[in-house]
């Protein structure tokens, strides 16, 4: 499995898609900070999006912007529109209140979020920008990211057995699908990401990734990748920030704090699952990352 699929799978991402949803102007909603990640597609009409520092993007039907932090931001039909609270609004909606439902142009929004573990949290989500605007269409994943947005639309539009289902999927097919057409547009110069678009660093990411159980050191890295011993250490804390033993340790705490959740194995066979031959010190290692000892863990968060 690639280094992405392997995280994504550790973070346990999950999608939310709230509906499709007519607004006529003049309308706004302030949206609250939250650990989701947001998205909004607009479907038809105009709106405009805001941040607290003042940024705004002009959005045109079919574009979509991503909000990877859960920040708190605007979106309206304009920058001077009254704005009701996302809470309120959702409230509204439930209850049955109409609201803005006023006579001025009609703005047809898809929205969503996506949710993480965020005791297992991934560097690579850190490294995204507060908000990411995809308004082009011109390459291969652009144009699939634009497909899926389409299909989610049809489910919604005529609402068929497994709608939920294909709804589920189509959305964490959009989220791989945004974070490849941002590295296409605009590929950071360091963080995980980046790391995936360098060959030798990405096998590396790979190799320890898919088998945490392995005695890794630097030197086996750096032969496996066809590296030296010295230039993979530079290459990787260069695109990183952080050794790749301190990368290794991190990646095997993730899989067994997932372990710990889905798999029905005891704390020893967990511990050598990811390498630590010792409970003892796998119980050291996996408070000092987590706070908590690996059977509280298990505990606390209901063994699934």
């Amino acid at each position: 499995m690639d280094a992405l699929s392997t995280v994504l799978e550790a973070i346990r991402l999950k999608t939310v898609v709230y509906s499709k949803f007519p607004l006529s102007a003049p309308w706004g909603l302030d949206i609250v900070a939250d650990e989701n990640s947001q998205f909004w597609r607009l479907v038809s009409g105009s709106c405009t999006i805001g941040s607290p520092d003042g940024h705004r993007i002009e959005m045109a039907e079919g574009d979509l912007v991503f909000v990877p932090h859960g920040s708190a931001h605007w979106i309206a039909d304009r920058s001077t529109s009254l704005r009701m609270t996302s809470p309120e609004f959702v409230k509204a909606r439930r209850e049955g209140i109409p609201v803005f439902n006023g006579s001025g142009d009609i703005t047809m929004l898809v929205a969503g979020h996506f949710e993480f573990d965020y005791k297992l949290l991934h560097p690579f989500l850190k490294d995204l920008p507060s908000i990411i605007h995809i308004s082009q269409y011109g390459t291969e994943n652009q144009q699939l990211l634009k497909q899926v947005t389409q299909l989610m639309l049809e489910e919604m539009n005529d609402e068929k057995p497994g709608s939920s289902v294909m709804l589920k999927c189509l959305s964490e097919i959009m989220f791989v699908n945004i974070i490849r057409a941002y590295l296409e547009r605009d590929a950071p110069a360091s963080g995980f990401l980046s790391a995936l678009n360098d060959p030798k660093i990405s096998k590396a990411l790979k190799l320890m990734q898919d088998s945490p159980q392995i005695n890794w050191t630097l030197e086996s890295l750096a032969s496996e990748i066809g590296m030296s011993r010295s230039v993979f250490f530079n290459q990787f804390k260069k695109l990183l920030h952080e050794t790749p033993l301190n990368y290794l340790t991190n990646w095997r705490i993730k899989r067994a704090s997932t372990l710990l959740l889905t798999d029905n194995s005891n704390i020893a066979e967990i511990a050598a699952n990811v390498s630590y031959q010792s409970e003892a010190a796998f119980n050291r290692i996996f408070k000092s990352k987590t706070g908590s000892t690996p059977a509280a863990y298990r505990k606390n968060k209901g063994f699934q």
